[in-house]
């Protein structure tokens, strides 16, 4: 990697250095579920989730892949000079089928013009080695990153969560990933109930083991229609949500622990405005977090509002 100008290796930088150009991802919703909904693991999945904080207009299930990846490629394209496109499998677990079905599924959304790659979110307990060898083949030709939802290295956070998966299996299904053709993606959540600042900083020790070239930051938001704001709203005591300010300096130091090689393509959650009901930060963006003034600011603590950040950036 080529230096960026930055504390920190940065997905855009990555791709532009690589593609020579902005290549913009496209997300799908192909009406997977995942094993602790179903009940094949457990019922209700994570209790943080609500997918629709996520999903796009124009990412419906009963949409076809290609009809899904031909609407946001056009939406895009009225936005800017977007060529080249990323298949986004985003909603609930992607590789949560038989093979031959996700087979179908990638090939078709590879075969739409202008994409030249796959990102498949998925979880530590659904990948198989026959996916695994298929996604290695593809990576010959197409760019291809497999993420999973790591969330917590702490077993004791993720059986409150109800992954209804280990950090154990977490590291096992890493290991069964690397060396191949394809990057390898880590997404983890912090703030989440019961865990420490130390706690938080040992995920950046833990994840770092992990083969992994990208890593997805998201501070926690409570959402409606999850079962967690149910328990926010029962006992908002147990919750210790970041503010802004507290964040930014959190992570800070947090990146300082990460392995230096790892790419960072998100630091915090988006969640849309009328489904968060907390921490609210006043529609604060990723890029805005990014920026090295906002976060010299915020830390020095000169500029306390959003208004008075996005002003500096002007």
């Amino acid at each position: 990697m080529r230096f960026t100008g930055k504390r920190y290796l940065d997905f855009s930088s990555f791709i532009k250095l690589n593609f020579g150009e902005r290549v913009q991802k496209i997300s799908l919703d192909i009406g997977f579920s995942c094993p602790n909904r179903d009940g094949s693991k457990g019922v209700g999945g994570c209790t943080y989730c609500n997918n629709n904080t996520f999903n796009p207009d124009y990412c419906e299930p009963q949409k076809s892949v290609k009809t899904q990846l031909e609407q946001g490629i056009e939406f895009f394209s009225r936005k800017g000079k977007n060529n080249k496109f990323l298949a986004y499998f985003q909603a609930y677990t992607n590789t949560y089928s038989d093979f031959e079905s996700l087979k179908q599924l990638y090939l078709e959304a590879l075969s739409v013009p202008k994409v030249i790659g796959l990102v498949i979110g998925t979880r530590p307990d659904c990948i198989s080695e026959e996916i695994i060898d298929f996604l290695d083949e593809l990576s010959k030709t197409y760019f291809i990153s497999l993420e999973f939802g790591v969330e917590s290295t702490n077993e004791k956070t993720l059986l409150q969560v109800n992954r209804c998966h280990t950090f154990e299996e977490t590291k096992a299904t890493f290991n069964l990933c690397k060396n191949k053709g394809f990057h390898l993606g880590a997404h983890i959540i912090l703030g989440l109930p019961g865990e420490s600042e130390a706690d938080l900083m040992n995920h950046a020790l833990e994840i770092s083991k992990l083969p992994i070239n990208t890593l997805k930051l998201h501070h926690l938001q409570i959402v409606k229609n999850s079962v967690m704001a149910v328990q926010y709203k029962r006992n908002p005591e147990n919750f210790n949500l970041f503010t802004s300010e507290n964040y930014i300096n959190f992570i800070s130091d947090f990146i300082t622990h990460v392995r230096p090689d790892i790419i960072i393509e998100r630091f915090i959650s988006e969640a849309p405005k009328e489904l968060l009901i907390a921490p609210k930060w006043g529609g604060l963006k990723n890029f805005e977090i990014v920026e090295v003034s906002f976060w010299s600011s915020l830390i020095l603590g000169k500029y306390k509002t959003k208004e008075k950040c996005r002003n500096k950036l002007a």
